[in-house]
């Protein structure tokens, strides 16, 4: 492992409050030179998987502080309580405490885990092999790992590759599908019981993803645009394009627009996209924006983060700062290499996730996790790892 501190004339910057970061045994970190050009004041750690392990970083220098072994392929997701990572793995959701750091034999049974949503003090698994929501409070293991937690949970009518979120006064709303699609989503209310349904919608073909942006307008990707749940009810939002697919949303919860990748061309080959939608959730609008040629970018590219800014890590190796008001490209800072779209999604290439005024970024190519200051564009740290890091995560609280 190599760490460098890069532009020493950072130090002055300072990252966000600190939850957990000194709480783990350093040294137990391969051995390498490690420097930090920022204060030690980032929340949580980052994990980054790898084939065959999950390696957990410092967030203010990026050393690693320890390694796991674990399956070829595994996905990440926050819990939410700045300490735990749950690992998809082929059994279920296994707890990574990123703070002692050990991972864990706490494991939430799934036949095929998918996503996990944060929201309001809850943390809600679904299963795609059985459609099971499983809900959590976020700071279940706030007094340790000694136990797996118990949860409610709701199981669909059909398995199929799904989500949900828990809302404030509990609303529980959930996609709808089944093995030969997905339709829709459902707003359920909790009884003692049994759950009732509240309000429903079939009109959002190949349902996917899912995102809060401000006073918990709740929106999901759709083959031809995008659904919204607000004030109880459902509405549709029609894309521009006859086919006009959003995978994925990307939020702030204190903005009402929501940047959401966009394909319109359902035989284009790979996985590189040159649109977002942009949606914004209080005038119920759905607009469509082209990038700039330059700006190329996947599923793993876009976070939102200072400013409520869009940012998007493209296939330039630079990240190209949007202002989801206007779609304008306002700024644009280097960072890694140039680089092409993955022949598969599962296959490794850059990814950014945000944490405060901080982004991680991926650079498989050069085995690399860099820490970037989004109001400057500034790198503050890079580490070389002794592996080609895939998925990124980073345990925010």
């Amino acid at each position: 492992m190599r760490l460098t501190a890069v532009a020493a004339g950072l130090a002055g910057l300072s990252l966000l409050a600190t939850a957990c970061a000194g709480t783990g045994d350093a040294g137990a970190a391969p051995s390498g030179d490690a420097t930090a050009s920022a204060p030690a004041t980032a929340e949580g750690r980052v994990a980054v998987s790898y084939p065959g392990g999950i390696a957990v970083l410092d967030a203010d220098t990026l050393e690693v502080v320890d390694e796991f072994d674990s399956e070829e392929f595994t996905r990440l997701n926050a819990f939410g309580d700045g300490r735990t990572i749950a690992v998809t793995t082929s059994t279920g959701f296994q707890m990574l405490d990123t703070a002692e750091p050990a991972l864990t034999d706490l494991v939430f049974d799934a036949t095929t885990p998918g996503h996990v949503v944060i929201h309001h003090g809850k943390t809600v698994l679904f299963d795609d092999g059985t459609g099971t929501t499983t809900i959590l409070d976020t700071d279940a293991f706030d007094g340790g790992y000694d136990t797996l937690p118990e949860g409610t949970t709701y199981t669909s009518d059909a398995a199929h590759h799904g989500v949900s979120i828990v809302l404030e006064d509990g609303t529980l709303v959930t996609t709808v599908g089944d093995d030969t699609g997905r339709t829709g989503a459902v707003a359920l209310h909790p009884h003692d019981d049994h759950w009732d349904e509240a309000a429903s919608s079939a009109e959002c073909p190949g349902i996917h993803g899912e995102g809060t942006a401000e006073g918990e307008a709740v929106i999901f990707g759709c083959e031809n645009g995008a659904l919204l749940f607000d004030d109880g009810a459902f509405t549709k939002l029609t894309a521009p394009d006859t086919y006009g697919r959003m995978g994925n949303a990307f939020v702030s919860e204190t903005s009402p627009i929501v940047v959401g990748d966009y394909k319109n061309d359902p035989d284009a080959e790979g996985y590189l996209l040159d649109a977002v939608a942009l949606i914004d959730t209080a005038a119920k609008t759905y607009e469509v924006v082209a990038l700039p040629d330059e700006v190329r970018y996947t599923f793993r590219d876009i976070a939102r983060g200072p400013g409520d800014l869009a940012y998007i890590l493209s296939t330039d190796g630079q990240i190209h700062v949007l202002a989801p008001e206007t779609g304008d490209i306002t700024d644009t800072y280097p960072v890694i290499g140039a680089w092409e779209g993955p022949a598969e999604w599962q296959d490794a290439h850059p990814a950014i996730k945000v944490n405060g005024d901080i982004a991680y970024v991926t650079e498989p190519a050069a085995n690399s996790v860099h820490a970037v200051d989004l109001t400057t564009g500034e790198v503050l740290a890079s580490v070389e790892l002794d592996h080609t890091p895939n998925e990124l995560a980073v345990a925010i609280g």
